[in-house]
């Protein structure tokens, strides 16, 4: 059966790679709606190409632009983005926006009776409980695009849960595994960017050499699992070819393994529970040489506990984490902030917004913007 599908955030790195997914398989997948903020060019390549997909950009002039060349209407901003999802063709939305704009439109989307892909760590950081609990209530489907979640989603397959002691979400590592902890001062964005193994956004880079991302995602598995903090762990893994791996009560150990290709993750979450031949190249294990893992340097990267502790207690406190840290990384990107100074401006809008245990979606909101001006001060 076709899946048909509306992508939010398709000029994005992880919305390409989703392009390439559906071009490959063109009998199982359709492209019903599209979003790219205003990269007017890529949008009006993919209209082309996509001439029956309603589009979204980000602000009306570049609606307006896109509309006169392409010759039908196009949506702009929030209320467009919640239009294409909850369009009544699609079967699927895939929320690939960074930030926390993608939130309001992953709650339409299921509370419209559409399964959701997630792409965006910012939805379940931030509201976790709330999504999985809309999601539960309206009978749609929560899929990690995530590589790490993805691995996780397969290997947890026909399990029984209750049988499952921990999952251990595999980390590259980023650029400074092996850097002292005097060097990190002086971390240039540049050197930040430069991550050895994946090919990604500016912001998801700095967050891979901060760990925040592999921090973000603890929290995210939390709610994707329902496993609690203390059994979800980080192991770092330099090769990025086992993705994840989840341990059992007996001590066996199941992984998932392939090669660094954000189409393959993306592939099993539109087309799951089926598997076809697709755009990914084969691994080839005899060519990999060796797998290395090793324990996270959680003394000189204190993203992992404090993630863990933002998973921990819960409420607000995540929010504020994710909002921090997207604050803190606009700003060492920007100059006026040096590289650890994103840890401990995250620590410090945890120390200073005032928690609520069980947030309404706007105190969740309110609780990100106050982050977000405790970075800016």
């Amino acid at each position: 059966m076709k899946r048909r599908v509306v992508i939010l955030g398709a000029t994005g790195s992880i919305g390409e790679s989703a392009m390439r997914v559906a071009r490959a398989l063109p009998d199982r997948i359709e492209i019903v709606g599209l979003a790219g903020r205003n990269n007017i060019g890529r949008l009006l390549e993919l209209g082309r190409e996509f001439p029956e997909a309603v589009l979204c950009a980000g602000d009306e002039s570049a609606a307006e632009r896109l509309s006169r060349t392409l010759g039908r209407p196009v949506l702009h901003g929030e209320e467009g983005l919640l239009t294409l999802a909850a369009l009544p063709e699609a079967d699927l939305v895939l929320v690939a926006i960074v930030g926390t704009s993608g939130l309001k439109p992953a709650l339409r989307a299921l509370e419209t009776d559409k399964d959701l892909a997630v792409a965006s760590k910012e939805i379940l950081v931030m509201a976790g409980e709330l999504v999985m609990a809309t999601a539960q209530k309206m009978g749609g489907r929560v899929l990690p695009v995530d590589s790490e979640h993805n691995a996780i989603f397969q290997c947890l397959e026909g399990q029984d849960p209750s049988t499952v002691k921990r999952l251990m979400l595999t980390c590259s590592g980023g650029p400074f595994r092996k850097a002292a902890s005097a060097d990190l001062a002086s971390v240039t964005p540049e050197q930040a960017l430069r991550h050895p193994t994946w090919s990604m956004g500016r912001k998801i880079t700095i967050d891979s050499a901060t760990l925040f991302n592999k921090g973000l995602e603890m929290i995210e598995a939390k709610w994707l699992f329902g496993m609690p903090m203390d059994r979800v762990d980080v192991i770092v893994h330099p090769q990025s070819i086992v993705h994840s791996l989840v341990e059992f009560l007996d001590g066996s150990i199941l992984a998932q393994l392939g090669s660094t290709d954000m189409a393959l993750p993306i592939q099993y979450a539109l087309t799951y529970p089926e598997r076809f031949n697709g755009p990914c190249a084969p691994l080839d294990l005899t060519a990999l040489g060796k797998l290395e893992f090793e324990a996270p340097r959680t003394d000189l990267f204190p993203a992992l506990d404090l993630a863990r502790r933002a998973g921990t207690t819960g409420g607000t406190l995540p929010a504020v984490l994710n909002a921090a840290n997207e604050a803190a990384v606009d700003a060492f990107l920007a100059g006026r902030l040096s590289f650890p100074g994103i840890w401990e401006n995250v620590a410090r809008a945890m120390d200073t917004v005032p928690f609520v245990e069980h947030p309404t979606l706007d105190q969740l909101i309110e609780a990100d913007q106050a982050a977000r001006n405790i970075v800016a001060s």
